[in-house]
């Protein structure tokens, strides 16, 4: 082994079986502020009958759901976090801890000084999962606050201490002024709007029906195709074959639907 510590197999778990489960963003943040016992929510598991997977969902302790810091605005985390369960499909996993025992090696031994390190075996993978949020208004609204979070410029105006004294001669139209119109004649009246209102337009559309083909999420939202396909590939996904081909829908991750509207496949 290293130098950072050896392996320890006293008391090894290897059968002890352990779940490996993929959770987003936010609620692993959400889990480090937990504070005195460290409770950070429930696990549920439920098994119907002796036939079938067991729906498994964890539930967010109330106190974590406060988000804060973006945009300047509180919003709630979703609570309800249904399962996804994988297989671990034929791959040998294992879970280690890494602990320090609080003294240093000598110089003999190590010539950094460096911490002794402990690692320990805790139990082998055999459950994988997705941990993903319930689709609610509270997710609907985290999502679309971190979409606007990430679609500000990276530039920032400054206030000049001096006013501007350089002499510019009047024309009769500029150069981006003319760009835009030879645009806007070539797309007819389909000029490139914002991202968030692009967003706004197509989240909204979304709301009402679950698939649209391209021409139709045009004629909505006034938007050249090549601009609306870099828009639509990051909220989206483009059904190549089944019922609804050659059709946009929302990623799971982004889909609420009026009327609880489901996919008839």
């Amino acid at each position: 082994m290293s130098d950072k510590g050896d392996v320890d197999l006293t008391g090894a778990k290897q059968n002890t079986g352990v779940w490996l489960v993929k959770v987003p963003k936010y609620l692993s943040q959400q889990w480090a502020k937990a504070s005195g016992r460290g409770e950070v929510g429930r696990l549920r598991i439920c098994k119907k009958g002796n036939q079938g997977k067991p729906e498994v969902s964890f539930t967010l302790n109330e106190e974590l759901t406060v988000i804060e810091g973006i945009e300047d605005k509180t919003v709630s985390a979703p609570r309800e976090h249904p399962f996804t369960m994988q297989s671990v499909g034929g791959q040998m996993l294992a879970v280690f801890t890494e602990t320090s025992s609080g003294r240093f090696l000598s110089e003999a031994t190590n010539e950094n000084n460096m911490t002794d390190y402990k690692i320990a075996l805790e139990g082998v993978v055999v459950q994988r999962a997705e941990c993903r949020p319930a689709v609610s208004e509270s997710y609907m609204r985290l999502k679309r606050l971190q979409i606007e979070e990430s679609s500000k410029p990276a530039r920032l105006s400054q206030q000049l201490e001096k006013a501007v004294t350089s002499n510019y001669k009047p024309v009769a139209n500029h150069d981006y002024n003319r760009e835009y119109e030879r645009k806007k004649k070539e797309e007819g009246k389909r000029a490139r709007a914002d991202k968030q209102q692009v967003l706004d337009m197509l989240f909204s559309a979304f709301e009402k029906h679950q698939y649209y083909n391209i021409k139709d999420l045009v004629d909505i939202t006034k938007q050249p195709v090549t601009y609306l396909k870099e828009i639509l590939r990051d909220i989206g996904i483009y059904n190549v074959k089944g019922t609804h081909k050659n059709t946009w829908e929302l990623k799971p991750e982004y889909r609420h639907y009026q009327g609880e509207e489901k996919s008839d496949e």
